[in-house]
């Protein structure tokens, strides 16, 4: 007879795991336990169903299954199907072989720091080092190191489900079958865990604590929130507004025999200041060129309205804009910005927007510049000597609207 699942057994090492790892616990409970034998072990879906396999249940110790529990609610916990949907589409991959890959890094990501302090190791857990790849990355870092060959075929059964790489199995219930978590219900979960990590940080790893953080302040997409800030300033009232003829204004009809001007926006203009100091480097003055591109894509594509001008300690050459990759970034001295906003406004005709690409370390104007101000920052760690005579502020001033790049 074939024995159903040992749902006590189950349990119990589920208990064992919260006991391990109290801050998982509102996670670990989430979980809905649907008893499967198309599954070598344990596996899950991204709707949070804990699917088990009742001879696995039964060969193991009730210390190892724990130890499976903690790792199938971290995949769910660390998003690893949307981040593998993410990566294939970025990266053009298709395929069960990839998505195999995708739980082979994302259990990379988990073992290599999830097991002692109570919790033991279940048996056929794969680690990094097998593949001599070192430990404490993330799964998309190792992604890239590694491919499907002879070093990986012994890992060739493990299979986490769904909610490790995206892939939906032919025994997965589906969003429409029970005991499925919304969106709304997930999310909630993950917000209470992290908010237990952040209560008590001293008895949680490292890792866990940085997950909670992002948790709490998830990276901003600075693309697309440099791009909105842009649009929003050269889309603000005043910025070039005027009359003409050429197209009557519709009040034109109430005064029969007047022909009333219409208004006009005339299209912005935007003046790019790019920090050029010792303290940027080559990589950020190359991104510095992709952005001044999704600059000009954002105000409509008008390249002949965009401007560009380098600055270290000194203001240099504006340049109008023809093609991002041409303009020469002069520079490689100290830092002194007040120099390229001058320079900036005295430029004729005068911007609507002033767009400065630094990473912050340099003396602001004392003023507001009489235009709109975007500050993209570059990020630096603080720095602080209280040696220097004359600190330089880390900070952009409040009236620049800032977004941290990268």
């Amino acid at each position: 007879m074939t024995r159903g699942l040992d749902e006590e057994k189950l349990y119990a090492a589920r208990l064992h795991a919260v006991r391990c790892r109290p801050y998982l616990a509102t996670a670990l409970f989430a979980l809905h336990v649907v008893e499967s034998r198309h599954v070598p072990t344990m596996a899950v879906d991204r709707h949070w169903r804990c699917y088990a396999s009742p001879a696995f249940v039964a060969r193991t110790p009730v210390e190892e299954l724990a130890g499976a529990w903690v790792h199938e609610v971290s995949h769910l916990l660390r998003d690893h199907h949307g981040r593998s949907d993410r990566f294939a589409v970025e990266h053009g991959l298709s395929g069960p072989g990839e998505r195999l890959r995708m739980n082979f890094a994302a259990d990379f990501e988990i073992n290599d720091d999830v097991f002692g302090d109570g919790l033991a190791e279940p048996r056929g857990a794969i680690r990094p080092e097998m593949l001599t790849l070192p430990g404490g990355q993330l799964m998309e870092d190792y992604l890239r190191q590694f491919r499907l060959g002879p070093r990986t075929d012994g890992f060739s059964w493990l299979d986490c489900g769904s909610g490790a790489d995206g892939l939906e199995r032919e025994w997965d219930v589906g969003p429409g079958g029970a005991h499925g978590l919304s969106d709304q219900e997930r999310d909630a979960v993950r917000f209470r865990v992290a908010h237990g990590i952040t209560a008590r940080p001293g008895s949680v790893p490292k890792r866990w604590q940085r997950w909670a953080e992002e948790a709490f302040h998830p990276p901003q997409p600075w693309r697309d929130l440099l791009g909105a800030a842009v649009r929003s300033s050269v889309a603000g009232s005043g910025a070039g507004e005027d009359y003409t003829y050429g197209r009557p204004a519709r009040r034109s009809s109430c005064l029969p025999g007047v022909v009333l001007p219409s208004l006009r926006r005339r299209p912005p203009r935007v003046r790019v200041v790019v920090d050029t100091s010792a303290s940027v480097s080559d990589a950020e003055l190359g991104s510095a060129l992709v952005e001044i591109a999704a600059i000009v894509h954002a105000v409509g594509g008008g390249r002949d309205l965009v401007s560009v001008l380098s600055c270290d300690a000194a203001a240099h050459v504006t340049h109008p804009l023809c093609r991002a990759e041409g303009i020469p970034l002069v520079g490689g001295g100290g830092t002194d910005l007040r120099s390229g906003f001058a320079q900036a406004l005295r430029t004729g005709p005068r911007p609507d927007v002033v767009v400065v690409l630094t990473d912050g370390q340099t003396p602001w104007p004392d003023a507001a510049p009489p235009c709109r101000t975007v500050v993209g920052l570059f990020p630096r760690d603080d720095r602080w000597d209280e040696h220097d005579a004359d600190p330089v502020p880390d900070v952009p001033p409040t009236w620049a609207r800032v977004v941290t790049i990268g």
